[in-house]
Order: structure tokens, then sequence, then C-alpha cells
């Protein structure tokens, strides 16, 4: 069976989202994921020479995209020698209306090596993944327990608390028949840096409006893992920040900003995802 993904191309520019790229938010939208990643994926592979990486990646989500064919637009902001910047919009026909769903801003930067010098490292944080196979999509979550030890498994609901939340995740596939780099992976499971800092005891009631990835180097393996680092929420308004790890520790970091959407709140205590990983 081939790899699932969010999208199936439809012609060079058009690609039309999969079930994989649902939201669980409102019927007959996309989630936050697929959106970022195709606007990853056009920055990256059309506007990144040999010998740049992505160092960041950030993202307005303007407004709910639809689950119906979508076409990106990228430029080149800034073309130097050492730092390039690729704007892309993630464009939807709304009733004839050609609307501009999303925004993203990439960074992509000369590789060269460290300065001299010794700099103040943060010590390694607590985040050890679980023992899972690579073979499959499924999702480890994980939270503390009541002595504040991390406790891993992959039914969601079992982590709808108040404690400091983790993810051990594989993402989808950005295209049907299109392996994704290493810098999509990054922005895709970065995306859950608003499940990891907005899901709560009842649920998630924050919505993202952005996202921000910023990426000192790219993931190496199949998948990625979050660990929440901040939260803080005043007057509807919240930010969260992971820190992202693959195998071999810390790679990057995660930011988002979000909004009260408690009229639509996710309870993952009464929602089954299990059938978005089964065919992986």
């Amino acid at each position: 069976m081939p790899p699932i993904a969010f999208f199936e191309r439809e012609s060079s520019d058009l690609f039309v989202p999969t079930r994989f790229a649902r939201s669980l938010w409102a019927p007959q939208t996309l989630s936050g994921p697929p959106v970022c990643a195709i606007a990853a994926r056009a920055a990256e592979t059309e506007f990144c020479p040999e010998g740049f990486r992505g160092a960041r990646f950030t993202i307005e989500l303007f407004k709910a995209a639809r689950e119906i064919p979508t076409t990106t637009r990228g430029r080149m902001s800034r073309d130097g020698g050492r730092i390039k910047v690729v704007e892309v919009d993630v464009v939807q026909d709304f009733d004839g209306v050609e609307t501009v769903v999303a925004r993203s801003t990439s960074v992509f930067v000369k590789e060269t090596s460290n300065p001299p010098g010794d700099r103040w490292i943060p010590a390694d944080d607590d985040f050890r993944p679980p023992t899972a196979g690579s073979d499959d999509l499924f999702p480890w979550f994980g939270s503390d327990d009541e002595n504040g030890e991390p406790a891993w498994d992959q039914t969601i609901g079992n982590h709808q608390n108040a404690r400091r939340k983790r993810m051990w995740t594989r993402a989808v596939w950005t295209v049907a028949g299109e392996r994704p780099s290493p810098f999509e992976r990054a922005v895709i499971s970065g995306e859950s840096t608003s499940l990891m800092g907005n899901w709560g005891s009842t649920g998630i009631g924050f919505i993202n409006c952005d996202l921000t990835v910023g990426l000192s180097r790219l993931p190496d393996g199949p998948r990625i893992g979050l660990e929440a680092v901040s939260h803080t929420e005043s007057d509807g308004i919240s930010t969260s920040t992971t820190h992202l790890y693959d195998i071999h520790g810390q790679f990057g970091v995660g930011l988002v900003t979000g909004l009260n959407n408690a009229a639509a709140e996710i309870d993952f205590t009464s929602v089954d995802t299990t059938d978005r990983y089964t065919e992986a």
C-alpha cells in the first residue's frame, strides 16, 4: 500500500486534499498541518538551491482552508548570497473568488561552519521517546503522570489533562508519490505545537492563527518529537512554545499564537481519530 498523503496532484500546480487533510474543527475544512506542508513544499522545491537549507518557516493562517483543490504561488523576496527569503501564498477558489487562505515566509541560509568559541547550550530536557516502530504513522502521546514522570501511549484521550504534553510522531506525506523532505517533515510535525500547548483538561479550545518553526539543523529519521516548553493565556489569546527532537536530540523550536475557539472545542475523549492512521 502506498504511503498516505495530505494531497493528490491534479495538475502541475493544483492539488486535491485527501481525507487525511480534514480538520476536526469544522466539516469540509482542512487542518493546519496540510496547509503548512503545501506551503513549505513549494518554498523549498521551487526556491531553495543546493548548499542552502531551511532555517525558519513562518505561516499566517488567514482563513479556514476548505476541502477543495488548492494551489500555491511563490516569490523570492530576498535573493542574497547567504540568506534567501521566500514568500508563498496558499490559494483556493471560494465560490469563484480567488482567495489567499495562508501566507508563509521561509528563510533559507547557506550552510557553513560554526564560529569559534563556546556558547551556552541548555542541558538536555527529559524528552525520552517511547519505543516505537518507524513503519507506521500512528502517533504516540505523552503527558506527565501524578509523579511528574513522562507517560506514553497511543490513546489520545488518556492525556486530556492539565499536565505537560509530549508527542512522538511521523509526518504524513504532503503530496502522494512525493517523499517529504526533512524540512517539510519538521514543519508538518511542528504544527502540533498548538496541540502540545493549547490542549487542556476539557480539550483543545484555542486554535492557532500562525506557526513559526526555527531549525538549527534538519531532522534525521522518520519520527519527530515535540515537548511543551511554555504556555501563557489571557483574554482569549494564548502563546505556546515547544522543543523539537529527533533520535539525536533537539534540533529546533516551535511557536504558535492561539485564539479562543471554545465554541468548537475538540474533546479528544469523545472523538475517534484512529481511522486517520489505520491505513498506514
